[in-house]
């Protein structure tokens, strides 16, 4: 079998999802193209391919005979330190903008009624000027989209500007050459406000990029010298000094600095780094001067691949835009049969041509992805990776919310509350024996018994043999003893003990230690509920979630006080296979099922769900790849918050279908009845790209 190679290409002049389908197309007809994904926010096209049988130059030619372009270069520099305000300065620029886009056309349109229809100057100036240098004017002003239409024809494709060349055309076969004029400078204004419709929705994806670091100054042979980010060696000491971006994902050697770490987790407030902290590409050393490790580097850092998520989330379509991208494809037809039929009973050209001039099929394929585009991008700058616009979609309607405990609803960071040491065993060496078993887990009891364990000065000993058995604890040799740590299902002994029903009457969770299959002791761990949690379940349930569940490993008792607690219903003892069974019997019931979970051990529920949601995910591989959102900091407000963007989000959808296609009914019908000139028409045509860019951009804007 071949070797197979991912290209990346980026793609120039896209306008709306119609665009991105002739790219498509236009690339996977070429031999030894495996698979293309095209994508509008983004600008760009994922290629799977056979080098040996297609080459850049192949695939540059295929997108340039679909009438668009593959630029030479696109990575524009950006300094990095000078990006603090872009957002607010976009936002300012994109208001500006907007308003005196809607000002001109307006002004255009009325100008044509009052002064150019009521007037008569149009009959006036067809007649001054001669038929055959109007027909020139036609043709200079209009040459880009006559181009475009006449790749697209050699294509065996339609689009939408073919058919208003059509009407062009029926305008200048009768003798209308100052029709035709205007025609084609509506469709020039039609083709900027489609243009700047898209680039505003790919505002908020554009403006996250801009904060990923260019350069790097590295130490090499005692000497800091400044390098692109691409040059840095993994393991090199990277030199971050007060008011820089962090280059890099790495480990801090030396140093200590206060750190912004709004671009990966949305908030605000500062964090502390010293020696051994984690930091982040993409975020500030506000005060203080860093020596870092680099772990990780360009795309392949935690910011890097949530701009390439964040790029690449509308592969993930929801079935509205689908529904609304299948409706454009027999649109135009369907078009072209209503002027058909419009010739046909009032052998009018100028109302034929009016019809093919109203009609604005890329209005129907605008309205999703514009509104996907602002909310995946403005939610990514607040710690929100949305991965698409299906899961929006999904979790606007969901009903069930499924919720771990530990590391989701408490912090996850429990501590050793009761040590019972049994059959003549002391507390220090209970302790002693414990942490030495958990001293490679990675569960946050692991870490609690260690914390006591170190607090009490208990002695640790190197483990001869480890293993962590998921759903039920450790098993370790220390000393040729072998040492079993773990709930019920490790310890089955422990199940008649009247200590451990009292420990777990108080709602605390329990670990039972065996050795040499012996019980020796017991060790009560209490976590602590997150402080927000029960406002955030209140405001979930007003948003149309019906049922709330704990799942949780924990035993009935220590689940059932929480659950008692927060007033939701509980299921416990459960191991991740378990939790996916939960999620696949709502599911099967007709539910739409939300997940939550910390991403490491409820992987497979949160990828089982309609949406899974991993809590904290900033730097965790596993949570990021297998969540559908992704909550880069451990906020439960998050959570209502995703909710309401994603019916906000819905909302707009459906408010921009509802009103292109009113819209559109409405001028065909004016058009074919003859009450909508052909310019009138062809002015038209370019509003409803407006209205939707305007009710998009509010998506900008989430409080």
């Amino acid at each position: 079998m071949a070797d197979l190679q991912t290209l990346e290409i980026p793609i120039k002049g896209m306008d709306c999802a119609e665009c991105t389908q002739h790219v498509q197309h236009a690339i996977e007809k070429l031999p030894g193209v495996q698979s293309v994904n095209v994508f509008l926010g983004a600008e760009k096209a994922v290629v799977r391919l056979d080098p040996a049988q297609v080459d850049m130059l192949a695939i540059r030619a295929a997108v340039r005979g679909a009438g668009y372009d593959v630029p030479a270069s696109d990575s524009p520099k950006v300094d990095p330190v000078s990006m603090g305000d872009a957002s607010t300065r976009s936002a300012q620029d994109f208001n500006r903008r907007l308003t005196l886009l809607l000002i001109s056309v307006f002004a255009i349109i009325l100008s044509v009624v009052i002064f150019g229809e009521g007037l008569g100057w149009f009959d006036f100036l067809n007649d001054l000027i001669p038929f055959p240098l109007g027909v020139v004017f036609v043709i200079a002003g209009g040459y880009p989209v006559f181009r475009n239409v006449i790749r697209a024809t050699l294509n065996r494709q339609v689009i939408s500007h073919t058919l208003m060349t059509v009407g062009v055309i029926a305008a200048l076969a009768v003798g209308q050459w100052v029709t035709a004029a205007l025609v084609v400078v509506f469709m020039r204004i039609g083709d900027y406000v489609e243009n700047f419709t898209t680039e505003s929705a790919r505002r908020a994806v554009k403006e996250l990029t801009t904060l990923a670091p260019q350069t790097a100054r590295v130490e090499r042979e005692g000497v800091e010298v400044e390098v692109p980010v691409s040059e840095v060696r993994i393991g090199e000491a990277v030199i971050v000094r007060p008011g820089e971006r962090i280059a890099v994902d790495g480990e801090v050697i030396s140093g200590q600095a206060t750190i912004d770490q709004s671009a990966i987790t949305g908030e605000s407030m500062p964090v502390e780094a010293a020696s051994g902290t984690h930091v982040f590409a993409a975020t500030i050393a506000k005060l203080g001067s860093l020596r870092i490790r680099a772990e990780r580097i360009g795309a392949d850092t935690t910011f890097g691949r949530v701009i390439k998520m964040v790029e690449e989330a509308e592969a993930h379509r929801a079935d509205v835009q689908r529904i609304a991208d299948q409706f454009s494809a027999w649109y135009l037809p369907v078009v072209a049969g209503i002027a058909g039929l419009t010739f046909l009973f009032t052998r009018n050209p100028l109302s034929t041509a009016a019809v093919l001039l109203v009609a604005c099929s890329c209005s129907f394929a605008l309205a999703t992805p514009v509104a996907m585009l602002a909310s995946v991008g403005a939610s990514a700058k607040r710690g929100l990776l949305i991965k698409g616009g299906k899961y929006l979609e999904s979790l606007a309607r969901a009903d069930v919310l499924l919720v771990d405990k530990t590391g989701t609803l408490t912090l996850g960071q429990p501590q050793i509350t009761d040590v019972v040491p049994l059959n003549e065993l002391s507390r220090t060496d209970l302790l002693g024996l414990a942490a030495s078993a958990e001293r490679y887990s990675e569960h946050p009891l692991a870490e609690a018994v260690r914390v006591l364990a170190r607090e009490e000065n208990a002695a640790l000993v190197e483990p001869e043999k480890f293993e962590a058995i998921p759903g039920q604890g450790v098993q370790a040799i220390i000393n040729n003893q072998t040492i079993r740590i773990g709930n019920r299902r490790m310890v089955p002994s422990a199940a008649s003990l009247p200590i451990a029903a009292e420990l777990e009457a108080q709602g605390k969770t329990l670990l039972f230690m065996e050795r040499n299959h012996e019980l020796v002791g017991i060790l009560a761990a209490a976590d602590t509920l997150r402080p927000e949690v029960p406002n955030a379940l209140a405001e979930v349930r007003s948003l149309g979630i019906r049922h709330i569940e704990l799942l949780t490993g924990d035993n009935e008792r220590t689940a059932s006080a929480l659950a008692e607690k927060l007033g939701v219903s509980c299921r416990a003892n459960l191991l991740p296979e378990h939790k996916i069974n939960v999620v696949k019997e709502y599911q099967a019931k007709g539910h739409t099922v939300v997940m939550i979970g910390d991403g490491v051990n409820d992987a497979p529920a949160l990828a089982q769900a309609d949406v899974g949601i991993a809590m904290g995910t900033a730097g965790t591989d596993v949570a990021i790849e297998a969540a559908h959102i992704a909550l880069m900091r451990e906020d439960w407000n998050l959570v209502p918050d995703v909710l309401k963007i994603a019916k906000r989000t819905m909302n707009v959808v459906k408010m921009n279908l509802a009103f292109t296609t009113l819209y559109n009914l409405v001028g065909l019908s004016l058009a074919a009845m003859g009450f909508l000139p052909p310019v009138l028409a062809a002015a038209a045509q370019s509003l409803p790209d407006i209205g939707i860019m305007g009710n998009s951009a509010r998506l900008l804007k989430q409080k």
